[in-house]
């Protein structure tokens, strides 16, 4: 189903508001675990991409539609994503943000945010899964930025103060995922507190 652009568009703020406000809580604990073989540097670099992917994806203009929705890139990107090259992609991004990581994030999310106001969703941009529209693709980077900074705030131990807007549309491209791929079942089960089926639940 896709999402209202000007919804995406706040989403997207948001997200990004809150993942700027999570890095600067760091303080000395960059080395420190984040999410599985990631310390916390890695952790918050492979988030800031959420952002920088949107900033070189608009200067790529693409010449037609080949992935056209945020569900679609997932199912197209899933085999890419469980791969190790995410992981040394994450760890490089970490040491590309310097001296002074989570001022380098706030300095990135400065500049990409203005970059998405001033469109109106309708641009063509090349993704790593092929052509999508803004408004399409915007979606995704909302999702990784909501579920990382997830990560981030439990690393750190800090409240997991989602943004409404960033989680109702997160959690809406999950139903879409589950039910496209006939595991709303589950979903539901584990949602609403029954045991999670063997090897864990995911929809990505």
């Amino acid at each position: 189903m896709p999402f209202p652009w000007d919804d995406s568009r706040r989403a997207f703020a948001d997200a990004a508001g809150w993942f700027v406000r999570t890095t600067s809580l760091v303080g000395d604990r960059w080395q420190q675990p984040g999410l599985g073989e990631w310390d916390v540097r890695a952790l918050v670099g492979h988030t800031s991409r959420s952002l920088l992917t949107v900033e070189t994806y608009l200067a790529r203009p693409a010449a037609a539609v080949e992935v056209p929705s945020a569900g679609d890139y997932f199912r197209v990107t899933r085999e890419a994503a469980a791969g190790p090259a995410v992981a040394a992609r994450g760890r490089e991004a970490g040491v590309a943000l310097g001296v002074e990581p989570a001022q380098a994030v706030a300095e990135i999310a400065g500049r990409v945010l203005p970059l998405v106001e001033a469109r109106t969703g309708s641009e063509l941009l090349t993704t790593i899964a092929g052509g999508m529209r803004l408004s399409d693709y915007l979606p995704t980077r909302t999702f990784e930025l909501v579920v990382h900074t997830a990560d981030l705030a439990t690393a750190l131990g800090v409240p997991l103060d989602l943004p409404a807007t960033a989680a109702a549309q997160a959690l809406q491209l999950i139903a879409d995922l589950a039910v496209a791929d006939g595991r709303a079942g589950p979903l539901l089960l584990a949602a609403t507190g029954r045991p999670v089926p063997p090897g864990g639940l995911s929809v990505l």
